[in-house]
């Protein structure tokens, strides 16, 4: 059984250039309806000195990270101790990802398409990534109600344009959390799925969940998705085997929705929202989500890469995608 984590995984204190403490993060947090952060400030780990009395204190669990912060971008670590980062020039940033993963951590380009120079030095993405694979995650989504930030349209444009050429990269939201106040409802959170049997948010479960893409990001309710094909179940980050795609066994799509139970979060499956099937080949399919708690989809898997869940609709007025997961792969 999967048990969905709603996580931020963008944040800062006063350690780089927050405003808020660990402590006053993580009680708003949970306030919110959070149930872990990741801590990501600038180019130190420092902040995490008493990561583990705020945890307990908070019931938040705390992933160690940073946000590599240079003159050619940002990228974000999660899972991993402090890893050199000063000594890399534009064009060998490989070396540095390759001592992220060496120390058992991943990597993620933060806010590849926000603004650079003179507005955000370093802000816009100008690493040369000679090879996609060792890229872990993306932030597509970023800032708050971030499925109307014109800066992350190319980044979920790129996201999917590389997955169409055949690399598994995972999507991540990132609020890039600085300070609280009237906007905190306007976040998306990505929901981490985990499995019962490892330790509750664990940073190690929760790198792992993260790596292998079990989640879904969402400004409201949860997407769970899973294909039933030949007698297996598959879920976020499964591929599906050539055999099973051979076959001509019909494939099954199961999507659940589970709307917030938190006040501040009141976003669902209602009046206007339609659920679509994104995928390699296009749209493949699209249904009312209105009172729907379940959509269950014949699904063919012939010429098919990747698929992935979206939810359109109106939020706060406009029309915007409000939740989508990452994806189920199918093998070629």
């Amino acid at each position: 059984m999967t048990e969905w984590i709603p996580f931020e995984l963008h944040t800062h204190t006063p350690h780089s250039d927050g405003r808020h403490t660990l402590l006053e993060m993580c009680q708003t947090a949970a306030r919110l309806g959070l149930q872990g952060i990741a801590l990501t400030d600038h180019n130190t780990v420092s902040g995490l000195i008493d990561a583990e009395a705020v945890s307990q204190e908070t019931g938040i669990a705390i992933i160690p990270g940073m946000e590599w912060t240079t003159f050619y971008g940002h990228m974000l670590t999660l899972g991993a101790p402090y890893c050199e980062w000063r000594d890399l020039g534009q064009g060998d940033i490989a070396k540095g990802i390759a001592r992220v993963h060496e120390q058992g951590g991943i990597v993620g380009i933060a806010h590849p398409y926000s603004m650079g120079s003179p507005i955000c030095t370093g802000c816009h993405w100008e690493y040369t990534i000679e090879d996609w694979e060792q890229v872990d995650y993306m932030e597509v989504w970023h800032e708050t109600m971030p499925p109307i930030k014109n800066h992350n349209v190319p980044a979920l444009r790129q996201w999917t344009d590389l997955l169409n050429q055949g690399y598994r990269i995972s999507a991540t939201s990132g609020r890039d959390w600085h300070h609280s106040g009237d906007r905190d409802a306007l976040a998306a959170y990505t929901y981490v799925g985990l499995e019962d049997t490892e330790s509750p948010a664990s940073s190690q479960a929760v790198v792992k969940a993260i790596r292998q893409g079990r989640l879904c990001l969402s400004m409201g309710p949860v997407l769970e998705v899973s294909l039933r094909v030949g007698g297996k179940s598959y879920r976020l980050g499964d591929e599906v085997p050539l055999q099973e795609v051979n076959s001509n066994e019909p494939a099954q799509l199961s999507v659940n929705i589970t709307r917030s139970s938190v006040p501040e979060r009141p976003w669902g499956a209602d009046e206007g929202c339609m659920l679509i099937i994104t995928s390699n080949l296009g749209e493949l399919s699209r249904v009312s989500a209105a009172g729907r708690t379940q959509w269950i989809e014949g699904l063919s898997l012939e010429g098919l890469r990747w698929f992935r869940v979206e939810l359109f609709g109106p939020i706060h007025g406009l029309l915007a995608t409000i939740a989508f997961t990452n994806p189920i792969y199918v093998e070629i």
